[in-house]
């Protein structure tokens, strides 16, 4: 279980990195569930509130010509075939970060 999710790790954030939205459509489930946290207000979504999400910040990457600083904090083996990563996420314009950036669980 682990290397196919190493295997599927890597390629989800090669696909971030690269603002692909169509191979992220290819690679989450059609039933999948967020949960977004963001100035002390919680939102749940689903699927296409997600790839709507996705397309408008891949959208503004390619746009500014950014790139995305992807750093793995934790990986964490939860139970049998579920395992959590812990991602940071901060947009690069110009050589220079964003002052803010997002935590993904």
């Amino acid at each position: 279980m682990e290397t196919s999710f190493n295997k599927f790790h890597e390629h989800y954030l090669e696909i971030w990195k690269t603002s692909s939205i169509a191979e992220l459509k290819g690679i989450i489930s059609q039933e999948y569930q967020a949960r977004e946290i963001a100035g002390g207000k919680v939102s749940d979504f689903g699927y296409e509130e997600s790839i709507r999400g996705w397309e408008q910040g891949f959208k503004f990457v390619i746009e500014n010509n950014a790139k995305w600083d992807l750093k793995e904090l934790s990986r964490i083996s939860l139970r049998e075939h579920e395992v959590m990563s812990i991602l940071s996420a901060q947009l690069v314009i110009d050589g220079k970060p964003l002052e803010t950036g997002n935590l993904f669980f």
